[in-house]
């Protein structure tokens, strides 16, 4: 059985599954994030993050 890419809306403190599936990729590196490890999202950009690092440094371009 292959890996299915699911479709998210991320709020604050959750998200809601849109299209059932296994994985998101990171905005960043592009890393598959699976969905019982994704732990780091931006509610505004509708963005999911490997990582705190990936999350700090979409963080520090907004800022700019």
């Amino acid at each position: 059985m292959g890996k299915k890419k699911a479709k998210l809306i991320f709020k604050h403190n959750y998200f809601d599954i849109v299209e059932e599936g296994d994985y998101v990729l990171c905005a960043i590196s592009g890393k598959e994030i699976k969905l019982q490890d994704l732990n780091y999202w931006n509610v505004d950009l509708q963005e999911a993050y490997f990582s705190a690092i990936e999350a700090n440094e979409r963080f520090k371009t907004q800022k700019k």
